[in-house]
């Protein structure tokens, strides 16, 4: 088969189609016809070393969908030609792939399969952000990050599902019209840390009831900042460079900090049935809305890395395993 393989740690260009070994079912495990894989800003971490599944040479990739080609010894409820997608297994950006079958959920036949890649590992996390990190209440008001990506925008649609008033921050001008389409009440045109009087205008002066932060070390304090007593600040930048240090006394207005990693709180097969099935069905209903903006041919793996690392994309990019 076709993989997309890492044989030395480093920029986009390491990035390389190759005939790579076909995939057997271990016992517990099936092997998938991947339709499309999602491209996650982590996989840039997994490419240049910062979190790789073993030593090179490997295929990265965690999430994507496609049809069940085979069974391993000990599965159950599945059979050959069944839609499924799946999140957090190495080896994605290939045309096949091994998964255990606790960790992939069926796709409804109303589901397209670049609609269900898209929506795992972004879908989930907003999703567990907004039911178990925050959960706020209608009338409470949010300051959303990277409003018009992948993560914020779906942060976006679920918070104004819940009648939260969002306050949007994107990079650009030509993201704001992204931003108020996924439901920001107000949008901000932020690239760093300069939102903390504009956010504190729009809230009299008290400040927000929590942040969902994706924005990285140099928005940390900012954020902090413009929460009201007893916020929360959702932090979610990537942990790749400079991390953000704090004392305990140096947390204002008795606030509340949590690095949300899904995977704490969706932490067994009931809890991922359970949020995939709440996501697909308001997709379903029209009401939750997951943004593809670019599908590359998986041969254009390191283009869409560098592609991410610009910070120039809004939506989610796929690898098209067909292409």
């Amino acid at each position: 088969m076709r993989a997309v393989v890492v044989e030395e740690l480093g920029g986009p260009e390491v990035l390389r189609l190759k005939e790579w070994p076909d995939p057997v079912p271990e016992p517990g495990e099936l092997v998938v016809d991947i339709d499309f894989a999602g491209i996650n800003f982590m996989d840039t971490g997994t490419r240049s070393g910062f979190s790789v599944p073993g030593e090179p040479p490997f295929v990265p990739g965690v999430e994507g969908a496609g049809r069940v080609t085979a069974i391993g010894e000990g599965v159950s409820g599945f059979t050959i030609g069944d839609r499924v997608s799946w999140v957090s297994v190495y080896g994605s950006y290939a045309e096949k792939i091994a998964v255990p079958a606790d960790q992939v959920v069926p796709v409804p036949d109303d589901i397209p399969s670049d609609i269900a890649a898209a929506t795992m590992m972004q879908g989930l996390t907003a999703h567990h952000f907004v039911t178990e990190s925050a959960p706020l209440a209608e009338g409470e008001t949010a300051l959303v990050h990277s409003a018009a990506g992948g993560v914020g925008s779906i942060v976006t649609q679920l918070l104004t599902l819940r009648g939260v008033r969002v306050i949007g921050l994107v990079s650009r001008e030509e993201k704001v019209a992204v931003a108020k389409t996924a439901g920001a009440d107000e949008v901000l045109v932020s690239s760093g840390g300069d939102f903390v009087d504009r956010v504190k205008e729009l809230t009299d002066g008290e400040g927000v009831h929590a942040v969902f932060d994706g924005g990285g070390a140099t928005t940390f304090r900012p954020s902090l900042e413009v929460l009201r007593r007893v916020g929360t600040l959702v932090y979610y930048g990537p942990l790749i460079g400079d991390v953000p240090t704090v004392r305990m006394l140096d947390l204002p207005k008795s606030v509340r900090i949590t690095y949300a990693v899904y995977a704490d709180h969706i932490h067994n097969r009931e809890l991922l049935l359970r949020h995939t099935q709440d996501l697909f069905d308001k997709i379903r209903e029209g009401k939750l809305r997951i943004g593809i903006s670019e599908r590359y041919r998986l041969g254009a793996a390191a283009q869409a890395h560098a592609d991410i690392e610009s910070r120039r994309t809004s939506g989610k990019l796929l690898l098209d395993a067909s292409r």
